[in-house]
């Protein structure tokens, strides 16, 4: 599991970049609000992606139920939150714009989540095998 969630902060990381990348060079069309909208969706993707990162590292360690948890709710906060900031600053539909503190929420309480685990019991984890990360 803990491969899990480094793969999704690497992979969100990547496109993060490539998001980032695309608002500097390739979305002049969008309005100023619109563009500030699409740069802070990135920003919080990155600032995420990182925490999924160390997410992935602290399981190796700290294994229990509050840090999965934490690493579910970042990685739906990322989709939600960033992804809503995408799709309304690309399209301006109002109506994806209640979904974006929806995801905002997931990401606030995937961080005291993270708190939580510190003072939980590490979970005993069964022997690994070939399928458990994945």
């Amino acid at each position: 599991m803990k491969k899990h969630f480094i793969l999704h902060g690497a992979m969100f990381m990547a496109l993060a970049v490539a998001l980032g990348a695309m608002a500097s060079h390739g979305l002049s069309s969008l309005s100023e609000h619109a563009l500030h909208l699409f740069r802070l969706g990135v920003q919080y993707q990155i600032y995420h992606a990182i925490g999924l990162l160390a997410i992935g590292i602290m399981i190796g360690q700290l294994a229990n139920r509050p840090l999965f948890l934490a690493g579910r709710l970042m990685f739906f906060g990322i989709i939600l939150f960033s992804g809503g900031l995408y799709f309304y600053a690309i399209t301006e539909i109002s109506a994806i714009k209640f979904i974006i503190p929806i995801g905002g929420v997931c990401l606030i309480l995937s961080w005291l989540c993270i708190v939580w685990s510190i003072f939980s019991k590490a979970e005993p984890q069964a022997p690994e095998d070939k399928n458990a990360d994945s």
